[in-house]
C-alpha cells in the first residue's frame, strides 16, 4: 500500500499528512480574525462566521473524501491536494483584500456581513484539507476501521493545537499577516514534495516548483512599504490586532486592525488632530475646583494624545494602563511618548489594574471601547462600581464611547448611560458631531448630587483658563437620556454585541480639530470638515 508506515517508531506520510492537515487549518482559522478584521470587524458574529465556515468546510471534505478514499487515497492524491491548497493561499496573498472588498457590497444584514467573505476566503483551502484525514485513515495500514478512524483523529487534533497554540503565540507577535500566510502555504508545498518523495514524478516536481514560485512571488508584490493612506513608518502583528504607523504630509497616525485609532501632527505634536480628544479637557470645567483634579488614570493608551496634553497644561500626575504591550512600544518610538515622575504607563488590563491598584484618582477617563468589538467587562455595573470606589469624593468619570446620539445605533450609548446612571448620580452626554452618525459620543459622570449645568458650564469655559477654547464642545451638551428599551449591563448579563449590531456597516465619522492642516475621509485629502471612517476605533 502506498502510504503503508515505514516503521514502528517512525512517522508514516499519512500520519504526517494529517497532522500537517491539522495544523495548516486550524492556524488559517486563527488567522482569519485577523484578516477579516479590519474590513468587518471582529465581534461574536464575525467569529461565529470563522467557526462555523471551517467546521462546514472541512465537515464537506471529511464526507466527500471518506466517499472516495477506498477508491482513489494515495499518496500522490494527497500532493495534489496539499499543492491545490498551497496554491488557494497564494491567491489569499495576492489577492485576498481585493477579495473581501467584493463581497462587503453584498447585501446583508449586518451581523451575517462577514459570511460571504470568510466563505470564499477560507472555504476551498479548508474543504481541500478535510479530504487529508479520510485518505489518511485508509493510508495508514491499520486493518481495524476503528483503530484507523482513532488514530487519525488523534493525529490531526495534536496538529490542530500545534496550529492553534503557534499561530496564537508565536506567528502573529512575529510575523505580518503575508508572512504567516506564507509561511503556511511553503509548509504545504513542503509537505506535498515529501509526500511524492522519493518517486518524484516529473508533473509532482513540476507543480511543486509552480506553487512554490507563485506564493514566493504573491508574497513579494504585497510587500511594498506604502499604503493608500500614506508611507508606513511601522507595521508589526501585536497578540491583540494588527498596529500600523503611518505618514501622511504632517500627521503620523495609528492604525490597529487596519483603522485610524490616533494621529499626531509631526509639526506640533500637541495639537488635538482629532476633535474628540478635545472633549477629555471638559472635567476641568465639571469640577468645582479645577486644582482638584491632580492625579489622572486613562484606561487604553493609544498614541497618549490626552497624557501628553494633560501634562503641558496641568499640574496633574498621569497614569496609563494599556493592554498591548506593542501599542506602548509604538507610543514611545513614533509619538514622542516618555515615562516621567508625573507619567507613568502600566502594561494591563484595565480592569485588573484597578482592582488590584490601592490609589485613588480624581478623573479616570475610559478610552478602551470598540466600535465592533467592545470588552464588556469595562461596561458593567460592577466595573462602574469599581471605578466609583476608586475616585476620589469629587472625582469625575470620562467615557469615550463609539455610538450613535440617536435612533436604532444608539442602542449600546444609551445602555451605557443607563449603566453608569445606577452608580453616579450625575451623568452628562456629548456628542461629538452634528450628523447622526456613528461617532465617539462622551459620557461624563460626578458624584455630586447637584447638576452643572450648560449655561455654568459657559461660564466657568469663560473664566476658568484650562488651555483650550471648550465653547464648540459644551454646546453639544446632553441629559436625560430615554433609556427604558435597554438594559443595565452586568457581569452575568451584558448583550453588548446584540446592543452593537445595528452600527455594523454604517459609517464612522470623526470631526477634525478646527486648526487641523488637513482633513481626511476615507484615507483621502477632502474639503469636508471631518474624518469618515469604516467601523474601527478609535482611542486616544
Amino acid at each position: 500500500m502506498a502510504g503503508q508506515r515505514l516503521g514502528s517508531s517512525r512517522v508514516s506520510k499519512p500520519e504526517a499528512a494529517v497532522f500537517v492537515s491539522g495544523v495548516a487549518s486550524m492556524g488559517l482559522e486563527i488567522l482569519a480574525g485577523r484578516i477579516v478584521a479590519p474590513q468587518f470587524g471582529s465581534s461574536i458574529y464575525t467569529w461565529g462566521s470563522i467557526i462555523g465556515v471551517f467546521l462546514a468546510a472541512l465537515s464537506l471534505g471529511y464526507h466527500h473524501g471518506g466517499q472516495r478514499a477506498a477508491e482513489r487515497a494515495a499518496d500522490h492524491q494527497l500532493v495534489r491536494l496539499f499543492l491545490g491548497t498551497a496554491a488557494y493561499v497564494a491567491v489569499l496573498i495576492f489577492a485576498g483584500d481585493l477579495l473581501l472588498a467584493s463581497t462587503a457590497a453584498i447585501p446583508l444584514p449586518g451581523r451575517f456581513a462577514s459570511l460571504p467573505a470568510v466563505t470564499l476566503l477560507f472555504g476551498p483551502p479548508t474543504y481541500l484539507l478535510g479530504f487529508v484525514s479520510p485518505y489518511g485513515a485508509e493510508l495508514s495500514g491499520r486493518e481495524v476501521v476503528g483503530e484507523a478512524s482513532g488514530h487519525v483523529y488523534a493525529v490531526g487534533t495534536v496538529g490542530s493545537i500545534v496550529g492553534a497554540f503557534g499561530t496564537t503565540f508565536f506567528l502573529i507577535p512575529e510575523l505580518s499577516i503575508v508572512q504567516i500566510e506564507l509561511a503556511f502555504g511553503l509548509l504545504l508545498v513542503g509537505t506535498a514534495l515529501w509526500l511524492a518523495a522519493p518517486t518524484f514524478r516529473r508533473r509532482q516536481v513540476a507543480a511543486t516548483l509552480a506553487v512554490g514560485l507563485l506564493l514566493v512571488a504573491a508574497a513579494a508584490s504585497g510587500s511594498l512599504g506604502v499604503s493608500a493612506a500614506g508611507q508606513v513608518v511601522y507595521q508589526t502583528q501585536t497578540p491583540y490586532q494588527e498596529l500600523e504607523v503611518i505618514d501622511l504630509g504632517d500627521t503620523r497616525t495609528l492604525y490597529l486592525d487596519g483603522q485610524r485609532h490616533s494621529a499626531m501632527d509631526l509639526s506640533d505634536p500637541d495639537r488635538h488632530v482629532f476633535d474628540y480628544t478635545r472633549y477629555f479637557h471638559l472635567p476641568y470645567l465639571m469640577a468645582e475646583d479645577p486644582d482638584d483634579i491632580d492625579r489622572v488614570l486613562f484606561v487604553g493608551g493609544g498614541g497618549f494624545t490626552g497624557p501628553k496634553r494633560f501634562l503641558e497644561e496641568y499640574n496633574a500626575t498621569v497614569d496609563v494602563v494599556e493592554i498591548d504591550p506593542e501599542v506602548i512600544d509604538a507610543a514611545k518610538r513614533y509619538f514622542g511618548v516618555e515615562e516621567s515622575p508625573r507619567l507613568n504607563v502600566y502594561n494591563e488590563d484595565g480592569r485588573r489594574y484597578l482592582r488590584e491598584t490601592n490609589r485613588t484618582y480624581d478623573l479616570i477617563v475610559l478610552d478602551a471601547y470598540k466600535k465592533d468589538k467592545v470588552p464588556f467587562q469595562l461596561t458593567t455595573a460592577e466595573f462602574m462600581r469599581l471605578a466609583d470606589s476608586r475616585l476620589s469624593a469629587h472625582g469625575i468619570l470620562f467615557a469615550n464611547l463609539i455610538s450613535a446620539p440617536d435612533g436604532p445605533a444608539s442602542k449600546f450609548y444609551r445602555a451605557e448611560y443607563k449603566t453608569v446612571s445606577q452608580v453616579f448620580p450625575q451623568v452628562y452626554a456629548f456628542p461629538t458631531s452634528e450628523t447622526g452618525a456613528i461617532q465617539n459620543v462622551e459620557l461624563l459622570a460626578t458624584k455630586r448630587d447637584g447638576r452643572v449645568t450648560k449655561a455654568q458650564l459657559r461660564e466657568r469655559n469663560d473664566r476658568r483658563d484650562v488651555g483650550i477654547d471648550l465653547s464648540n464642545e459644551i454646546s453639544f451638551y446632553r441629559s436625560d437620556e430615554r433609556t427604558d428599551d435597554v438594559p443595565v449591563l452586568r457581569d452575568d448579563h451584558a448583550p453588548v454585541d446584540s446592543l452593537l449590531d445595528p452600527m455594523v456597516g454604517q459609517r464612522y465619522v470623526i470631526e477634525t480639530s478646527p486648526d487641523a492642516n488637513e482633513t481626511v475621509v476615507d484615507g483621502d485629502p477632502a474639503e469636508r470638515p471631518t474624518v469618515v471612517e469604516s467601523p474601527g476605533r478609535a482611542g486616544i
